[in-house]
């Protein structure tokens, strides 16, 4: 195992890769009743639909593992799923065409991925803006880690329904303020707050495992109050019951799918899923100190594959977009630098298959693993440093991504944005020898997210 995964090479260990592994799966585990919940709202069952997340969070990071050897877990992504839930509720597409198009999006994704067009495109970045997609994704995990704990919430929470202006169509008006401090009488929000300052407090003293030993005192202190629930029941069977895949395996609809009337869906979904998958693994690289002095992801094509093959899988099994996972950064942060770190999540996403009525009321937990997501985005955030402030054509855009990627809740927005705005300020700046060719792709293609596709 250590000459297959060249732990050695990579500065790894077995301890630290089970470690960092266990911590990522805590992290994303949340996907497990997440992702059904939202994608009922398409149609598809919560149960079948669990039974799909988990498989395809199994196979996905068994295949990062086995294939790219990198320390990044795989499941569906957050963002798409509600893309697919709501997003084309409007153009009233039945969910088997909505998995048809997430099948041929991974396909699409396959084949310029073997063709070298996907690396091509990703190598053409340049390093100041991939440095600002470590920032963002920082920013927006931490974000997420300080809403789902409750330490910040909506500014609408707590109001009557009257408080609420709706304007002459009887749709409600944005508030004022979109979000607000939380009630910091709240005991599970000070659990958060304290499960914060344990993990930073144990990261300064360089305790290895610091994130998973201040889940597991967070939640055993929220247990002890009283937080929680108990589960129905410890052990189900998949594939049987509310669980049986069959309602909704390999029923998407590819050839209605195939049609010009679809293109800004694929479209949508495309640039959505390269764009999360590029910003994703060049923020866990520059985590791991895994990017080369130019800032590019060494062998970029294999955990580009991986997220091809298993977007696909995705498709057939019946469950949303998927592809490489932010979470991961958890697992970087505990030493996992290699596959086998996605080999132990892989496993443990396999075992859940047999124990979701325990896992679902545990991910509830969020006052526990809430903090973690704050503090690995606390650690991303350095990122910035590398950015060039001096030279407005690389600060803007890189300001651009971040703000826009934060504030719309969206990563692949904050991408499509600075990689739009980068090319316009270099050629305004009489500087267009900077650009290069894939630069200039990506603009372009990114322009038609905005003009042709449905940005949410």
């Amino acid at each position: 195992m250590t000459a297959f995964f060249k732990l050695a090479e990579r500065g790894g260990s077995v301890r630290a890769e089970v470690l960092g592994g266990v911590t990522t799966y805590i992290t994303m585990a949340y996907i497990i009743v997440v992702n059904p919940a939202i994608l009922s709202f398409a149609g598809i069952p919560a149960g079948p639909g669990t039974v799909a997340t988990i498989l395809t969070a199994a196979v996905g990071c068994a295949l990062m593992g086995l294939i790219a050897n990198r320390p990044i877990a795989v499941a569906p992504y957050m963002g798409e799923n509600a893309f697919i839930a709501f997003g084309l509720a409007a153009l009233g597409i039945g969910w088997e065409q909505r998995l048809g198009a997430v099948f041929v999006s991974g396909a699409v994704f396959l084949v310029i991925t073997l063709l070298g067009v996907r690396g091509w495109l990703a190598n053409s970045v340049p390093t100041g803006l991939k440095h600002s997609f470590a920032v963002g994704i920082g920013l927006f995990l931490a974000f997420i880690g300080l809403y789902e704990t409750g330490i910040v919430t909506s500014f609408v929470t707590g109001m009557p329904p009257q408080a609420l202006q709706a304007n002459a169509g009887g749709l409600f008006i944005a508030p004022a303020v979109p979000v607000k401090i939380g009630n910091l009488r709240d005991p599970q929000v000070l659990l958060a707050i304290l499960g914060f300052v344990l993990m930073t407090v144990l990261m300064i003293r360089k305790v290895r495992g610091a994130l998973l030993i201040g889940i597991a005192v967070t939640a055993l202190i929220g247990g002890a109050l009283g937080f929680g629930q108990w589960p129905k029941a410890i052990t189900a069977l998949p594939f049987t019951g509310d669980y049986d895949l069959s309602a909704i395996a390999f029923k998407l609809d590819v050839t209605g799918v195939l049609q010009l009337s679809f293109m800004p869906v694929l479209l949508t979904l495309f640039l959505m899923s390269f764009l999360d998958t590029l910003g994703t693994l060049t923020g866990l690289g520059a985590a791991a100190n895994l990017l080369d002095e130019k800032g590019n992801f060494p062998q970029v094509e294999r955990p580009m594959i991986v997220d091809a093959l298993t977007c696909m899988f995705s498709g057939v099994v019946g469950t949303s977009t998927s592809g490489a996972y932010i979470e991961s950064a958890t697992g970087i942060q505990e030493g996992a630098r290699t596959g086998m770190a996605a080999l132990v999540a892989a496993a443990l996403f396999a075992i859940s298959l047999f124990f979701i009525p325990l896992i679902e009321p545990l991910q509830q937990l969020r006052f526990a693993y809430g903090p973690a997501l704050i503090a690995v985005g606390v650690l991303m955030v350095g990122s910035v440093r590398r950015i060039d402030f001096d030279d407005l054509t690389e600060w803007v855009p890189a300001f651009v991504t971040i703000v826009m990627m934060l504030f719309t809740y969206n990563i692949a927005n904050g991408l499509t944005a600075g990689l739009v705005v980068h090319p316009l300020l270099k050629l305004a700046a009489g500087r267009a020898r900077e650009l290069n060719a894939g630069m200039l792709v990506m603009a372009l293609l990114c322009a038609a997210y905005y003009l042709f596709g449905l940005p949410h």
